[in-house]
């Protein structure tokens, strides 16, 4: 399982970076990525925390691009959708996702004192989880794992 999120490291190029590989799907997939979706996955990607959907507003109310929770929502929607943005339920917030255009299955560790977010990844079928779903001939489709505790700040 692969991490990131706590750990140190060039946020101006993760924000370039995941806009551009999100243009780039886009484009390639004849989404529209309009300049509200784009706001709002930058605003994320910028602040680099789980926001709310009304923190969300909050922004493009003050940059005028909509005032309604409507627009706030029709963007998350299409965010999430697409696998460029996660909910993150404990916080009902959303966060940037850390792999945008990658097929996996996020593992979020919620820091219980300060709500920093980290987003890590793994193979639903491995583990016991993995375990229990082939003991039962099942088939997992999709997996939420949301862990809470201290970040590494916040142990200090």
């Amino acid at each position: 399982m692969d991490s990131i999120g706590f750990a140190s490291h060039d946020h101006t190029r993760c924000i370039s970076g995941g806009l551009e590989t999100v243009e780039t799907f886009c484009k390639a997939n004849r989404l529209q990525f309009t300049p509200v979706r784009r706001r709002v996955l930058e605003i994320l990607l910028q602040q680099h925390r789980a926001l709310g959907a009304y923190e969300i507003l909050d922004y493009l109310r003050r940059e005028g691009l909509g005032s309604q929770p409507p627009v706030a929502y029709r963007a998350l929607d299409f965010l999430v959708k697409h696998g460029f943005v996660h909910k993150i339920e404990r916080l009902n917030a959303f966060i940037a996702c850390m792999h945008p255009g990658e097929t996996h299955t996020p593992v979020f560790m919620i820091c219980r004192e300060c709500d920093s977010v980290a987003e890590a990844h793994r193979e639903p079928m491995q583990g016991q989880l993995g375990d229990a779903a082939r003991a039962a001939g099942f088939l997992i489709e999709r997996t939420v794992v949301e862990a809470e505790g201290l970040c590494p700040k916040c142990q200090g």
